[in-house]
């Protein structure tokens, strides 16, 4: 059997030379720097077969560091899990059963390890950054907790909270799914503030609506109290209204009792009043039809009053107005209000326009005013006199100027008598 290479030869080994050889028994041997080495026997084939088979052995020992020298490069992969994965490949590389250059699989696989191992420790640094950041994440998250456990459960807006601290509990989930692993006694310390914190709001959102629970039901039963007591008042009608706002008043302080169960009990409180309002209102309704003739006998003494106010004889008109006031009240009240305020109002203005006059004439016949109109008459006259002297012998004298003077002032004081009506 031939051999593809002289297994005396002492010469160093070179890349132009065969990597192995096949002896006439079938062993085969692969070339190394310090001689040959024998990889295995393949007794049944021809010496060609025989080394095609190690060198496809070698060629896939080169194929996987060629797939792991991929993968550092593309990135994406842990450069720890690579250069475990190196190192395992170079045992493989080390003494393997096959024929190639394994030297210079061997150099490529420490060159590799060399960049994976500087790789790994800023991997490290990397891992170590995200894992602090990840504890002061979810320290964020307990601390939020632990605030909101730490409120006053009578003031808390609880829907508010459990809607905020499940959306907590969900980034705590998805921060431990997604995040890095943390050390296990810092991770269980963080879990367990957090689940304290939530254990604490629940007992207090617990407690709390146990005791609104009760609350709402002891304004419950007193709303029911009140309905019963304003269910009693139906036979009363329209009488009953004014004891029905007393039980409104006390509805309106009784407290809150849940809006499900609120709507319900106001739904029934409403209901009776509205019984007692609907009888007020079927009576106005008789009130304002028995009305229709009073209101129409009212706008006819309204139409006789108004020529009133300009009667002459100021006696005369109030004697005509009291009459038509005493007709007006004998027709009595009439509905709806509004129209009988509106027709009072017409028969009070013209009531007013009588009054008016009635003061006028009494300041013109007051005994105290005549006096001193009088008075003021007299002393009017007495100057009139004493000027019209005052003319003639200013005329007798020819003063011109006296004249004029003198004039001008008697004609002051005659049209102030005139006025007085003297």
């Amino acid at each position: 059997m031939t051999a593809a290479a002289d297994p005396t030869s002492p010469e160093t080994p070179t890349d132009d030379q065969p990597w192995g050889r096949v002896d006439e028994d079938g062993t085969v041997s692969v070339r190394e720097s310090d001689g040959w080495r024998v990889v295995g026997q393949f007794p049944d084939g021809s010496p060609e077969e025989a080394l095609a088979y190690f060198e496809r052995k070698f060629s896939d020992l080169a194929s996987e560091v060629t797939l792991l020298e991929v993968r550092h490069r593309r990135g994406g992969a842990s450069a720890s899990d690579l250069r475990s994965t190196a190192t395992s490949l170079q045992a493989k590389i080390s003494g393997a059963a096959a024929v190639g250059n394994l030297a210079a699989l061997e150099a490529r696989v420490a060159t590799l390890t060399a960049s994976l191992a500087e790789a790994s420790a800023s991997e490290a640094a990397a891992a170590r950054e995200a894992v602090d950041a990840a504890v002061k994440e979810r320290t964020a998250l307990v601390e939020r907790a632990e605030e909101l456990a730490s409120r006053d459960p009578r003031s808390v807006q609880w829907k508010q909270v459990s809607t905020e601290l499940s959306a907590l509990f969900d980034q705590w989930q998805s921060q431990q799914q997604s995040g890095p692993r943390l050390p296990r006694s810092t991770a269980q310390q963080l879990w367990k503030r957090f689940r304290d914190a939530r254990a604490t709001i629940d007992k207090h959102r617990r407690s709390f609506y146990a005791e609104l629970d009760e609350a709402h039901k002891s304004v419950r039963d007193r709303k029911t109290r009140l309905i019963e007591r304003a269910e009693a008042l139906a036979p009363r009608g329209e009488d009953g209204i004014g004891a029905y706002r007393d039980l409104l008043d006390e509805w309106k302080s009784a407290g809150r009792a849940g809006k499900k169960a609120d709507d319900a009990l106001w739904a029934r409180f409403k209901a009776a009043g509205d019984a007692l309002y609907a009888a007020r209102g079927e009576r106005e309704a008789a009130d304002a039809e028995a009305s229709k003739e009073k209101i129409e006998a009212k706008k006819a003494l309204l139409a006789e009053a108004r020529p009133i106010p300009d009667e002459k004889d100021v006696a005369k008109a109030r004697s005509l107005l009291t009459g038509i006031q005493r007709k007006w009240d004998e027709i009595g009240r009439i509905f709806p209000r509004d129209a009988e305020r509106s027709l009072d109002d017409e028969l009070r203005k013209i009531e007013q326009a009588v009054r008016s006059r009635e003061e006028v004439e009494w300041k013109r016949n007051d005994p105290e005013t005549q006096a001193r109109a009088d008075d003021m008459t007299r002393q009017l006259t007495d100057a009139i006199a004493k000027l019209e002297a005052e003319v003639a012998s200013a005329e007798a004298s020819g003063d011109a100027r006296a004249v004029a003077k003198a004039k001008e002032a008697l004609e002051a004081r005659q049209a102030w008598l005139r006025a007085l009506g003297g």
